[in-house]
């Protein structure tokens, strides 16, 4: 295979994303029902033929544009956690503080999350899917940790151990507020995150 061929070979394969990329500009600025797959294409430097090669219908971009936006941070998480080290508390602390920063200060997270709740209605399969391929995965990052903090005997086993989502749950907080108040609404995002770390380890440590 030539240089050539291969450059446009290339160029095939990242074409989705870059369909998709341009999907989500799109859809956040026009919100899904007032998105032409016309403006899509001609923001992503392709014609509307191509994106109905790769996805069949406007439903079907957007799906998969959910998918494509939130399992970007996965790799980042699974590999920020395997970097982890000290005790487990030191461990648990800087998972939150890296999670929450990504799902509170991420402009992908934030309107991902506006998606579901506008859109969750009409598309009820990707809600699931979303909750099972990215939420869960998140959730059974940090029940992981604290599992081996209370197996250390660093943590105790409190209902709190057994339900994870409860970690998670001021990250999504700090989305929703900055999704309904916008700049109006300011929070010091690093007194809030020690606030939540203060909370969740007093309610774990022995």
């Amino acid at each position: 295979m030539g240089p050539e061929l291969k450059k446009r070979s290339r160029r095939k394969a990242e074409r989705p994303a870059e369909i998709l990329d341009a999907a989500y500009e799109e859809f956040v600025k026009h919100g899904y029902a007032a998105t032409r797959l016309e403006d899509v294409a001609a923001r992503a430097g392709v014609t509307k033929g191509t994106i109905y090669f790769y996805f069949d219908t406007k439903e079907r971009v957007f799906e998969e544009m959910v998918r494509h936006k939130s399992h970007a941070f996965l790799p980042e998480l699974q590999a920020y956690t395997r970097s982890l080290t000290g005790s487990y508390a030191e461990r648990l602390r800087d998972l939150i503080v890296f999670t929450y920063a990504h799902i509170a200060e991420d402009r992908t997270a934030r309107e991902t999350l506006r998606f579901l709740i506008s859109e969750g209605g009409r598309f009820p399969g990707l809600v699931d899917r979303h909750n099972a391929e990215f939420v869960q995965p998140m959730i059974q990052t940090f029940q992981a940790v604290i599992e081996a903090g209370v197996a250390a005997g660093e943590f105790r086993n409190t209902p709190a151990a057994g339900f994870t989502d409860i970690v998670m749950s001021p990250a999504v907080l700090l989305s929703l507020w900055s999704l309904v108040f916008g700049e109006r609404r300011q929070v010091d995002m690093t007194a809030f995150t020690e606030a939540s770390i203060d909370l969740i380890m007093n309610g774990l440590r022995k």
